[in-house]
């Protein structure tokens, strides 16, 4: 089983591909909006498949300890596009 270590930047090539691979999603999103899906519909759609596939790869457990770091991390503006004051 693969180590679930998604909080860490310490392998440039693995950021850059994670930057990369966010170019498509975000891609996605923009064409599922176009086509009147509604931004959070895909939204909780994204999210289910992305932890579909990590379970897959990285099992319960450890997808599990990632998703109890995730309050935290949202909490601390991780995911937020707007700058905060």
């Amino acid at each position: 089983m693969n180590d679930l270590n998604l909080t860490s930047i310490e392998d440039p090539e693995a950021a850059e591909t994670r930057r990369e691979a966010l170019g498509f999603v975000t891609e996605a999103f923009a064409e599922a909006i176009l086509a009147g899906i509604e931004s959070d519909s895909f939204a909780h759609a994204a999210l289910f498949a992305a932890f579909q596939e990590l379970v897959l790869i990285h099992g319960e457990d450890h997808v599990a300890a990632f998703a109890r770091s995730l309050p935290e991390r949202i909490i601390g503006g991780e995911f937020s596009l707007a700058s905060r004051h």
